[in-house]
């Protein structure tokens, strides 16, 4: 009989939802947000929310409100997922950070960071799936778990200006997703030892 419980350790357990839209169906990415809301992690807790958007003319912002747990998904996870979020010389702007709603109607979250105010929204959510990534996959030393909810439509606002893309499609093993997930009790794991 297998164990039940996973083998690896645990690296960070919380959610990593996130947006990219395209004018074109995905051919090209116009826009693209990271936001981790932070439950447990070697660092401490917290929330970071990674921004590359033609909102600012395609430049990268990091906003957290622990600078310590932004600079240790940088290093540790999103230096596997997108190198420019891992960059460790952008400056970590200090934000306040509330979510509402749910993926029934619309799911938001919003970052405040002195004058900027960023929105983000899911909604039109299709069937959830659970993610299974062990470590090894896809040659990744680290493996996550994940609940996602698939948007068919989100939008990035950014102090009342909203990002033109639109989310695509995207197939995940026989799932139906989409570029623009919740992605809720998630769990990053890492072989022992």
């Amino acid at each position: 009989m297998t164990a039940p419980v996973d083998p690896n350790d645990v690296l960070m357990t919380g959610e990593n939802s996130f947006i990219r839209l395209s004018p074109d169906g995905g051919k090209t990415m116009s826009d693209r947000v990271s936001h981790w809301r932070v439950l447990w992690c070697p660092a401490g807790t917290g929330h970071a929310l990674f921004v590359q958007s033609q909102l600012i003319d395609g430049h990268v912002r990091l906003y957290s409100d622990n600078a310590g747990v932004a600079r240790w998904l940088q290093r540790t996870i999103e230096a596997l997922l997108y190198p420019a979020f891992a960059d460790t010389s952008l400056p970590v702007i200090a934000a306040h950070f509330a979510r509402a709603g749910d993926p029934r109607s619309t799911a938001t979250e919003t970052a405040v960071a002195g004058a900027d105010r960023i929105h983000l929204a899911w909604w039109d959510c299709i069937d959830p799936f659970v993610l299974t990534l062990p470590p090894g996959f896809n040659n990744r030393p680290i493996g996550v778990f994940s609940t996602f909810f698939p948007a068919r439509s989100a939008q990035i606002e950014m102090n009342g200006r909203v990002a033109a893309g639109q989310p695509w499609p995207e197939t995940r093993g026989d799932r139906q997703g989409s570029s623009a997930c919740l992605a809720w009790s998630e769990t990053w794991v890492k072989p022992r030892g």
